[in-house]
């Protein structure tokens, strides 16, 4: 009998102990809730006050979205959507799209400067300027801006997906297409300025120069003999990745400096020297071994021509051109003699961006 009712009592306790164990996992995760949203709300608070009226600057989630969406789209909605269709041409398009970006390039080059590089910055330890004054706020403009420049910047994806380039949509483009405005949401929101803001400018500059390319490029077949200078972009990218670094490492040497938010300095390192380790690799494997660089001999184009080496060059309707039996270029991508990838990897010779 008393067998019994410590059996009747055990299997009466039971629902009490299961019971406990989701109430006490709900009281967890409310508590790791509630802690998630103090840190959110911590890092929001300190959002410069100067930037929260700008677009998209009241809180991370729009821009999170955002490049969630795009990353969905590039992934698998794109793909799936012109899968069974032919690939859009979009040259009009393209010559728009790049021209526009030279020119926002050029601006914010132009802005840069006159806010600070130009004018008061010493370019060693130059500290945020904080004040309302208009020179700080016009510093403020632009590395939102910046920032904003890296929105527009997805539409080179979504060119690649429209016209079937799926050889040009690798891991490093995707990631630096989705990773940098990330960051440099957080970047502009708490540090809009200072020693920070170089490699900004420097990368705005390279990119004058990047989109200038793609806009002869994508102009077509009459512009394609002036696009020799393909092999000194990769050459402009990686002064780009030693200046930046250069100039973010003078903060490890300097006695004291007051650039007030360090952890960007630690980034940008970090990623310049990332990068170009990655380009050097490109130059070497492209211009010194010539492993991707296309072979000579008989080049068949999309269209279904084929051309011999000759010393004349080639050109075809669809925006090749071939010149000694090496592809010189197609829009938004391709010149001399290997292509170009856009973002940071160069399978088959394509041209990295940065």
């Amino acid at each position: 009998m008393s067998t019994f009712r410590v059996k009747c009592n055990y299997i009466s306790a039971r629902p009490v102990i299961t019971g406990d164990k989701p109430a006490n996992m709900l009281q967890e995760m409310k508590e790791f809730g509630s802690h998630a949203m103090d840190i959110y709300d911590y890092l929001v608070a300190g959002i410069d006050p100067r930037v929260k009226n700008h677009f998209l600057m009241q809180s991370p989630i729009p821009m999170t979205v955002i490049l969630l969406c795009y990353l969905f789209f590039v992934l698998y909605l794109g793909p799936r959507i012109m899968a069974n269709r032919k690939p859009f041409q979009l040259k009009e398009a393209m010559i728009v799209y790049n021209f526009a970006l030279v020119a926002l390039s050029i601006y914010i080059v132009y802005e840069f400067l006159m806010s600070g590089w130009a004018t008061t910055y010493t370019w060693r330890c130059d500290a945020i300027d904080v004040s309302n004054s208009p020179q700080a706020l016009r510093m403020v403009e632009v590395a939102w801006l910046f920032w904003f420049s890296k929105i527009i910047e997805l539409m080179d994806t979504m060119f690649f997906v429209l016209r079937k380039k799926s050889g040009q949509i690798t891991f490093l483009h995707i990631f630096h297409h989705s990773f940098m405005p990330w960051t440099w949401w957080w970047g502009v929101g708490y540090a809009p300025g200072g020693m920070g803001s170089f490699h900004a400018m420097v990368n705005s500059s390279v990119h004058v120069i990047m989109y200038f390319y793609y806009f002869l490029a994508a102009a077509g077949p009459r512009f394609q003999k002036f696009l020799w200078w393909k092999k000194y972009m990769t050459a402009i990218q990686l002064i780009q990745f030693v200046l930046v670094s250069l100039h973010v490492t003078q903060y490890y040497f300097m006695d004291s400096c007051d650039y007030q938010f360090p952890m960007i300095i630690h980034m940008v390192w970090v990623y310049g020297t990332f990068f170009f380790v990655l380009f050097s690799n490109f130059w070497v494997q492209a211009y010194v071994k010539g492993k991707r660089l296309p072979k000579q001999g008989i080049k068949t184009s999309q269209n279904g021509a084929t051309a011999a080496s000759s010393s004349a060059p080639t050109v075809y309707a669809n925006g090749k051109h071939h010149e000694n039996g090496l592809k010189h270029g197609t829009s938004n991508g391709t010149s001399n003699g290997s292509a170009h990838h856009e973002n940071g990897s160069a399978p088959m010779g394509k041209m990295k961006k940065a």
